[in-house]
């Protein structure tokens, strides 16, 4: 009898361990089938579409060939579904583009081309393969035949503000060879010699008519794909916030004349340290500056408190759309 009611007692635990296992697994699927009903919307990818127009610097793509509006469509791919570089052409521009626009605008030069310096270097100072610099990436002759000082100590093509005045001193020489922007554009990665044999070779007078290299044949769609993405974020799948992008750093200018022999030492003097130095004025290389001939060099010194996240953000405050768009933040679930 004692050995009967140990093997139904037995049975019945061994029963009720399988029921809980068996409501354990149904929970487990329960809460799986949730998680993917409620984020499986990104998991959805489909093709963004081409637009009806494109043009660059108001000269109109010819989207009505088909190897023009797959080239095209090609580079909107591209800078949809790589979001990371993406992203950080947004959070960067933020910070860039108040700085470039003018001085595009001063030279007479379209604002379409603050595009093509994302294209080149994505807003930041990098080094290509083929050894051009700084973030409108000039090579070392192309950059001192358009006046900046590159040297071991100095290097202007870190520059923001010097490197794109000597960029569009380049696009109106260009341009008075083409009389057309978009070869213009094309000639910054071919070179203008390049261009203009393409075109005599060729016997064609438009950019979308050549037969370049990949390279080449890709750049102007590319300028143009990043306009369409960075005007219609929302419309390419980003929701992005002003408070995501990077704030300009309030700075005042220091303008030197004389040689300095030690930076890290004339870093303190203006109250920070070396690395902020060079953070604020990238095209310094060196820790020290010589100067036998005098001349001007402008300095940006962060302001007090300007390094502070915090107090930066409080003068970006949170907007009720999400940028480049009327669709309000809390209508997302």
């Amino acid at each position: 009898m004692i050995k009967k009611n140990h093997y139904f007692i037995g049975g019945v635990i061994l029963l009720l361990i399988c029921a809980v296992s068996v409501c354990a697994i149904v929970v487990v699927k329960n809460q799986e089938r949730e998680y993917h009903n409620l984020f499986n919307r990104h998991m959805r990818v489909i093709a963004p579409g081409v637009p009806d127009k494109a043009s660059f610097a108001g000269e109109a793509a010819p989207l009505d060939l088909i190897y023009v509006r797959e080239a095209f469509e090609r580079e909107i791919l591209a800078n949809t579904f790589m979001h990371s570089t993406t992203i950080m052409m947004f959070k960067r521009a933020n910070r860039w583009f108040p700085v470039i626009e003018p001085i595009l605008k001063k030279n007479g030069i379209p604002d379409d081309f603050k595009f093509l310096v994302v294209a080149e270097s994505n807003l930041v100072n990098v080094v290509s393969p083929a050894g051009a610099e700084g973030y409108w990436q000039f090579i070392k002759t192309t950059g001192q035949k358009y006046g900046l000082e590159i040297n071991e100590k100095v290097d202007e093509r870190y520059n923001m503000e010097k490197a794109t005045q000597a960029a569009c001193d380049y696009f109106k020489d260009a341009y008075s060879d083409y009389k057309s922007w978009t070869l213009v554009a094309a000639s910054y990665n071919r070179g203008i010699d390049g261009i203009r044999k393409a075109l005599e070779n060729q016997k064609v007078t438009n950019y979308y008519d050549l037969y370049l290299n990949d390279e080449t044949s890709r750049y102007v769609f590319r300028i143009m794909a990043i306009r369409e993405v960075y005007n219609h974020p929302v419309q390419y799948g980003f929701f992005l916030r002003e408070t995501d992008f990077y704030p300009q750093i309030p700075a005042r200018l220091v303008v030197i004349d004389t040689c300095i022999g030690n930076l890290p030492a004339f870093a303190r003097t203006m109250g920070i340290n070396y690395r902020i130095l060079r953070e604020m004025n990238p095209w310094i290389r060196n820790y020290s500056l010589p100067n036998n001939s005098k001349k001007t060099y402008t300095f940006r010194i962060p302001e007090d408190g300007a390094l502070s996240y915090e107090a930066l953000m409080k003068k970006n405050p949170l907007r009720e759309t999400f940028f480049h768009d009327t669709l309000k933040i809390n209508d997302i679930n």
